[in-house]
């Protein structure tokens, strides 16, 4: 019985950090760190300002996420 009880305790552990983490597994491919946003631009200043260390630029017509150290070519 104490088997049991035990072996219910470590998976109940291990599907609390899979749904702990998984946010910021799954986050990291497509989030908006190097990530396009579908807000729409022209120019530049047509996207929204974001949190440093993050810039938007808009590039082929939506605005996208850049680090400041990691700035595409222009």
């Amino acid at each position: 019985m104490q088997r049991k009880k035990n072996m219910a305790h470590i998976l109940m552990f291990v599907y609390a950090l899979i749904i702990f983490l998984s946010p910021f597994l799954i986050g990291r491919k497509g989030g908006p760190p190097g990530g396009r946003t579908y807000i729409p631009c022209i120019s530049d200043d047509d996207c929204i300002v974001a949190q440093p260390p993050y810039v938007l630029l808009c590039v082929n017509n939506f605005c996208t996420y850049f680090r400041d150290d990691d700035l595409p070519q222009r």
